[in-house]
């Protein structure tokens, strides 16, 4: 008996190959092998097989750890056939029929969609809402609770989502037994081929309506206005969304319904910016102020706090307030707030002003201004008397 050949030199794969990788490197092999487009061609039909075991193995992660740990011994293979994903000719474990095999060929055209016929009239989720939401500095800081409008469709109460009119019921579509599908025969270059479109007759619901609801029209469905209440948790920032399960279109044939995703925007404030959990406030402050020193109010977002500016305090310079910023997303504590100090030169003296700042020039010199002095002694150093 021949040796098995590795998993990963049958797909044509590197032993840390994505799933990604793996899925697209096995459509491509079992387009090549499949016994439909090499009709009598045995050892294209071991190939086939070879294929599906493959695939089998290395797209199901637990199996694959086995593999890759124990080689073929930690796998078996005896599972291929009823019920595994590459048993047969018909099924190869992923989501395509020979409608997909020949798109290549035929343009997609006559083939159908690649889900099964179970599928096409099993319930399926509703499609998914967003809605942005614009939120002050404060609100998103602290969190807040709002109520969204939205509009989507939902379960029409007259006929309770069956789309028949009350007192009667839809029946099942004859043309393809209620699976919203049907089997067609194309001839081909390659020869005849069997394939699954949507049914005509249903438009692949399964079901024919013969009476159709006068409130909903036969969908099953009704638009709605809806208010929706949200929590904002304080900490949330601009760009970040929360998820509502359940609030957003029902599903197609009783199908459950789909999500509100919530965007957040946050208004920008005129004092303070953030940076991450941290809030920064850049605050003015008179020469005096500086000079001196000084017991001055500052904002933060709880409101103004005393803060002693110290003497001698330059332009740039920042202090930090703990505990004054964002709270954290998931709670337990809040960032900090700084304070990054500007020296305002007044525009506009009297007379009387100027004479006190010459009169405070003429006392002072370079001696109370250090690096007004500093920079002039390099000056000196660089260029001599010059």
């Amino acid at each position: 008996m021949a040796e098995k050949r590795d998993y990963y030199d049958v797909l044509g794969i590197k032993k840390g190959a994505s799933e990604a990788d793996i899925k697209k490197a096995f459509r491509q092999q079992a387009k090549k092998y499949h016994p439909d487009v090499n009709s009598g061609d045995k050892s294209a039909e071991a190939k086939f097989k070879e294929v599906n075991e493959a695939y089998d193995v290395l797209s199901d992660s637990q199996k694959r750890a086995r593999y890759d740990q124990f080689g073929h011994a930690g796998v078996d293979p005896s599972g291929f056939g009823a019920g595994s994903r590459g048993g047969g000719f018909g099924g190869a474990g992923v989501d395509f029929d020979l409608g997909d095999i020949f798109d290549s060929f035929f343009g997609g055209g006559g083939f159908g969609g690649r889900s099964s016929s179970r599928s096409r009239s099993a319930p399926q989720k509703g499609a998914d809402l967003k809605f942005n939401l614009e939120l002050s500095f404060e609100e998103a800081a602290f969190g807040v609770e709002k109520e969204i409008p939205i509009q989507r469709g939902e379960k029409c109460p007259v006929c309770d989502g069956s789309g028949a009119k009350p007192g009667t019921s839809p029946s099942t579509c004859s043309a393809c037994n209620g699976t919203g599908q049907v089997h067609v025969r194309q001839n081909t270059p390659f020869g005849q081929f069997s394939s699954v479109k949507t049914c005509d007759a249903c438009h692949g619901e399964g079901k024919i309506i013969a009476n159709p609801c006068p409130s909903c029209g036969g969908s099953g469905k009704i638009r709605k206005s809806a208010k929706i209440k949200v929590k904002i948790p304080a900490g949330i920032d601009n760009g970040q969304s929360i998820s509502l399960r359940g609030e957003g279109e029902q599903g197609p044939r009783g199908g459950a319904p789909g999500d509100l995703y919530v965007g957040v925007r946050v208004r920008k404030h005129p004092l303070f910016a953030r940076e991450g959990v941290d809030v920064v406030c850049e605050m003015p402050i008179t020469f005096a102020q500086a000079a001196l020193g000084s017991e001055v109010e500052v904002p933060t977002l709880d409101g103004k706090v005393k803060y002693t500016i110290p003497e001698g305090t330059q332009t740039g310079t920042v202090f930090r307030l703990k505990s004054k910023g964002i709270p954290y997303l998931r709670g337990g504590g809040r960032g900090d707030q700084f304070v990054r100090t500007t020296i305002e030169v007044p525009r506009r003296l009297n007379e009387r002003q100027k004479k006190l700042l010459r009169d405070f020039a003429d006392l002072s010199g370079d001696d109370v201004h250090e690096q007004r002095k500093g920079f002039f002694d390099k000056m000196r150093q660089s260029f001599g008397n010059k």
